[in-house]
């Protein structure tokens, strides 16, 4: 009876058995997710905010803080800026809604042109009344007036999660070393370094991520700012910050950031040469922030494989919609560096990481003194095996 348990505990499953295994636990995975949305976006968002005012709240503990009043100090600092972002952009919306009108009227001349055209230089084409598109675009939105309320008031019931962030942010911050030696205690005394290194490795990466991201955010919205309202844009400052902040959607935010002054200034300036003006400067700025702001500023540590982060993106968006476009990124950067050290997984942290040079074990170059030394070392080896042969 041993001797077959332990064949039976030695039998290999079938490929196609790991492979169900594995898928059942992958949809196991999202599903948890998916259902467990309200308490793990605000833990994960928390824990990120934690991370990036952690140093902050270190300052005020080494000057003797009391360590709650250092957190509690650190948090309202943290929410004060919150709050004034979010106080100047209600308030550009806020006069953007009276933007509506004109845009309405540019709409309506814009299609009797066309059809103007249409009547001139296109035989046997019927023109469409603006009327009935007018017409056609209000009845989209009665329509769809239900769908737009309910998402307004998701939104309106969602900010009383605001009111645990802060909470959260305080815990975390609060008991940071308390759950740092849990993890410890987690793992095996052999393993207790490696951990130590990757916990490091990890508070580096988050930190380079969040506060390299928000230095690119104000960089990004102060350039943008000076181009729109160079180029006499109504409403450059909102346009400006929200294009900023959508930088940090790879790929997406920025294309969607850039669509939206463009078509403004389609719908309210008389030339074309506004909306090309902003096409050209968005198109610089963004090819000058992908290959020096990011990279210099947040790291490369944090560059991810394009076609993983598209990926990504996408599931991101399946399970938790904006905040999982938003957190996988780090997610990501995160488990490439514990895969990197986990034996067996190095592989899924080639897959994650940049298809670079750059990314791979940093390449030591040798000065001119190290060569010379090494030389020495050398000869110094040889004349000793030449000394114990002559004496031999």
């Amino acid at each position: 009876m041993n001797l077959s348990n332990h064949e039976n505990m030695n039998m290999k499953f079938p490929l196609y058995a790991k492979l169900v295994t594995i898928l059942f636990g992958v949809v196991l995975v999202v599903f948890v997710m998916k259902m467990a949305k309200s308490v793990l976006v605000p833990l994960l968002v928390s824990g990120l905010l934690a991370v990036l005012i952690t140093p902050l709240s270190g300052w005020f503990e080494k000057r003797h803080f009391p360590k709650a009043l250092a957190g509690v100090l650190s948090v309202i600092l943290l929410l004060a800026a919150l709050f004034g972002l979010g106080y100047i952009m209600s308030n550009q919306v806020i006069n953007l809604t009276a933007e509506f009108g004109i845009i309405e009227y540019r709409i309506r001349e814009i299609i009797e042109n066309i059809n103007r055209f249409i009547e001139q230089h296109v035989e046997g084409v019927i023109p469409v009344p603006v009327g009935n598109i007018q017409q056609s675009i209000f009845e989209y939105f009665s329509a769809n007036i239900a769908n737009i309320t309910q998402g307004a008031i998701a939104t309106i019931t969602s900010l009383t999660m605001l009111i645990i962030f802060p909470v959260y942010i305080f815990l975390f911050l609060y008991y940071r070393h308390f759950l740092f030696r849990f993890v410890l205690m987690v793992f095996a005394e052999k393993h207790r370094e490696t951990v130590k290194q990757v916990a490091g490795q990890v508070r580096e990466i988050v930190q380079n991520y969040i506060v390299g991201m928000s230095i690119v955010i104000v960089i990004l919205a102060v350039l943008y700012s000076i181009v729109l309202y160079s180029l006499g844009i109504r409403h450059a400052l909102f346009f400006a910050i929200f294009a900023a902040m959508l930088n940090v959607i790879p790929y997406v935010g920025p294309f969607i950031g850039a669509t939206l002054p463009i078509t403004f200034a389609l719908f309210t300036k008389e030339s074309l040469l506004y909306p090309l003006g902003i096409f050209a400067a968005f198109y610089v700025i963004q090819n000058i922030e992908g290959n020096f702001f990011t990279p210099k500023i947040v790291g490369k540590k944090v560059s991810m494989n394009p076609f993983m982060t598209i990926v990504a993106l996408f599931v991101g968006n399946f399970i938790w919609g904006l905040a999982g476009m938003i957190l996988f990124i780090p997610g990501m950067a995160i488990l490439k560096v514990i895969f990197d050290v986990i034996p067996g997984m190095e592989p899924y942290g080639f897959l994650l990481g940049a298809n670079r040079k750059s990314n791979n074990a940093p390449i030591h170059k040798i000065s001119i003194k190290e060569r010379i030394s090494q030389l020495r070392l050398r000869l110094k080896e040889f004349r000793k095996t030449k000394k114990s042969n002559q004496a031999d």
